[in-house]
C-alpha cells in the first residue's frame, strides 16, 4: 500500500490496524473523543495537531480521523506537507461506529449483558444512584407516564437501559416511552441512534421535526436556540404520547459545571434542577434522574460493555462543534478542564461544588430572588 496516499478507506484501516502498521490520530476535541472514538485511536485536537507534529512517528502510516472526513482531510495533508506519511479516514469515525455495529448480530445477548453490568460491576455507582436521587428528589411517583428523551449518546442510552431494571423490579408503578426526536440528522446519524437502541433492547418512538434547517442561518446563539425548540417539541410530544414527565439524562458533572459556569460567566448563583415544572406545558415535569451518577462512571459502563455512541448528531457539526476547526471548545469545556485542574490539588471539589448549592447561607448572601422579586440582607425588597 502506497504511505503517502492521501486516504484510505475502512477496509483498509482494518487491515493496516491488524498489521499495526498506522496510528489512528483523532482530532475532535477531547470531549467528543471521550464520547466515542475508534480502538486504540490517540486524540490530538486540531489546535494542537500542528505543534506536535515533530512527535509523531514517521515509521508508520498516521491515519487522522475526524467525525465524517471533512476537517481530517486538509490536516492529514498539511502533515504530509511536513515529510510524515498521514492518510484521511475519509469515512471518519461515524463510518467505523457503523461498520462495527453491523458486525453484531446477537442483540439479545448484549442487552442481557448490559443490564447484567448495572446489577453486579455498576450497581453501586449507577444503578443504586440512579434509584437514590429518584427517592431523594422524588422524580417518580405511582401512576406516572415519563417520556425518557434519548439523544444518542451514552447519558441517554444509559438512563433509558435503568429505567427499563427499574420497571421490571416492580417496585414503583410507572410507565415510560423512549421518546427520540429527529430534528433533521443525517440517515448515518439516525442509522447509529437506531441500531444501539435495537442493540441495548428498548423499543424506540422516533419523531420528526425540521429544527436543524430552520436554525441554520441564525448566526447569533444558534446552538442555544436549537436546544430551547427542542425542549419545546419533546414536551409535546410527550404530551401527545400520554406522558406527564420527560426525562433528560444530564448527570453530576453537568450539575458541576453548570454552577461554575453560572458564577464565572453569568454572575448568577444557580443550578440544574433534578426536577422542574413546566411553565408553557400544564402538568408537565422535567426530571433528571442520573443527577447523582459521575460521568467517569458512565465511561466506565460504556466501555466496559463495548458500546459506542455519538455526542452530537447535529448535520453541521462538521464545521462546527464536532470537528470544531478553530479547537477552541466550548464554555462547558473550558469549564470542565478547569475543575480537572483544581482537583489534582483539591480532590474535593467537585463534592463542594456540588454541595454548595445545598448549603446557601442566606446570612451571608447580599441579595437573592424569590419569584423574580430582588431581596436584600437589609430586610428591604427591591423590584
Amino acid at each position: 500500500m502506497n504511505m503517502v496516499r492521501d486516504s484510505i478507506t475502512l477496509a483498509e484501516l482494518s487491515q493496516l490496524t491488524a498489521e499495526k502498521g498506522c496510528l489512528v490520530i483523532d482530532i475532535r476535541n477531547a470531549d467528543e473523543f471521550e464520547y466515542g472514538h475508534i480502538n486504540g485511536a490517540v486524540n490530538i485536537p486540531l489546535a494542537e495537531l500542528e505543534e506536535r507534529a515533530e512527535s509523531l512517528p514517521a515509521d508508520k502510516l498516521l491515519v487522522v480521523c475526524c467525525k465524517s472526513g471533512l476537517i481530517s482531510d486538509p490536516a492529514a495533508e498539511k502533515l504530509r506537507e511536513k515529510g510524515l506519511p498521514a492518510a484521511n479516514l475519509a469515512e471518519g469515525y461515524y463510518g467505523w461506529l457503523r461498520v462495527k455495529m453491523a458486525e453484531e448480530v446477537n442483540f439479545a445477548e448484549k442487552a442481557a449483558a448490559v443490564e447484567q453490568s448495572l446489577h453486579t460491576e455498576f450497581r453501586e455507582s449507577i444503578y443504586e444512584k440512579f434509584k437514590q436521587a429518584i427517592e431523594k428528589y422524588r422524580l417518580v411517583q405511582a401512576g406516572d407516564h415519563i417520556a425518557v428523551c434519548i439523544s444518542g449518546g451514552k447519558d441517554s442510552m444509559l438512563m433509558a437501559k435503568l429505567f427499563g431494571e427499574l420497571k421490571k423490579e416492580g417496585t414503583l408503578d410507572f410507565d415510560v416511552t423512549y421518546l427520540v426526536m429527529d430534528p433533521g440528522y443525517s440517515p448515518q446519524n439516525r442509522e447509529v441512534i437506531e441500531s444501539n437502541a435495537r442493540r441495548l433492547g428498548f423499543p424506540i418512538k422516533v419523531f420528526e421535526t425540521n429544527i436543524f434547517n430552520s436554525v441554520y442561518n441564525v448566526d447569533k446563539n444558534p446552538c442555544y436556540l436549537c436546544a430551547k425548540m427542542r425542549r419545546g417539541h419533546l414536551y409535546k410530544n410527550a404530551q401527545l404520547a400520554g406522558c406527564n414527565k420527560i426525562a433528560l439524562g444530564h448527570h453530576y458533572d453537568d450539575v458541576i459545571e453548570t454552577i461554575f459556569m453560572s458564577m464565572i460567566y453569568s454572575g448568577q448563583i444557580r443550578t440544574m434542577m433534578p426536577k422542574l415544572h413546566s411553565q408553557n406545558y400544564e402538568g408537565m415535569q422535567l426530571i433528571r434522574p442520573l443527577y447523582l451518577i459521575r460521568e467517569e462512571e458512565i465511561k466506565r459502563w460504556r466501555d466496559h460493555n463495548d458500546l459506542h455512541f455519538i455526542a452530537c448528531a447535529c448535520r453541521f457539526t462538521d464545521t462546527c462543534t464536532t470537528c470544531n476547526p478553530t479547537g477552541t471548545g466550548s464554555k462547558r469545556v473550558e469549564v470542565k478542564n478547569l475543575i480537572a485542574e483544581l482537583k489534582k490539588t483539591t480532590p474535593e471539589v467537585e463534592e463542594n461544588i456540588f454541595h454548595s448549592i445545598e448549603n446557601v447561607d442566606i446570612d451571608k448572601v447580599i441579595s437573592y430572588k424569590i419569584d423574580g422579586r430582588e431581596h436584600w440582607f437589609d430586610g428591604v425588597a427591591h423590584k
